[in-house]
């Protein structure tokens, strides 16, 4: 199966191999260039909600509808180079987080790129707060 790629995307090397190299590798040979802690999650086997997930990226890139974003809550997926140049949008607890996957992705998992949790702001103290900053002295 080979797929055109952007000129910059086909000098990317992942372990010294290219993108094209990556494609036309069997699953068991690309398990082995992974980290670890990948290695061992898909030597465990996928689950259903990944099993569906992949076969749905499959029909996609089978049909040529890789335009489209596809949605999903499985977060614990391990990006691999035949989702290169697709859109997904993971789930993050509140809303759909949309982004394009790119070749320096690969081994990363997706959720990695829809961040669950924002930066906090605290408001300024004495500034109507909480009661107890009623006593304190205000700004001047």
């Amino acid at each position: 199966m080979s797929i055109e790629f952007p000129v910059e995307w086909q000098r990317f090397k992942y372990r010294g191999k290219s993108i094209q190299e990556l494609m036309d590798m069997p699953m068991d040979e690309f398990v082995k260039l992974l980290p670890s802690r990948q290695r061992r999650s898909l030597t465990r086997g996928f689950t259903n909600q990944q099993r569906i997930l992949l076969e749905k990226i499959r029909k996609m890139r089978r049909e040529g509808k890789v335009d489209r974003t596809i949605k999903t809550h499985v977060r614990d997926l391990i990006i691999f180079p035949e989702m290169v140049g697709l859109k997904f949008g993971v789930y993050n607890g509140k809303e759909f987080i949309e982004f394009q996957i790119l070749p320096e992705m690969i081994g990363h998992y997706i959720g990695e790129f829809a961040v669950t949790t924002k930066k906090v702001e605290h408001g300024e103290p004495g500034l109507k707060a909480t009661r107890s900053s009623l006593f304190l002295a205000m700004k001047g």
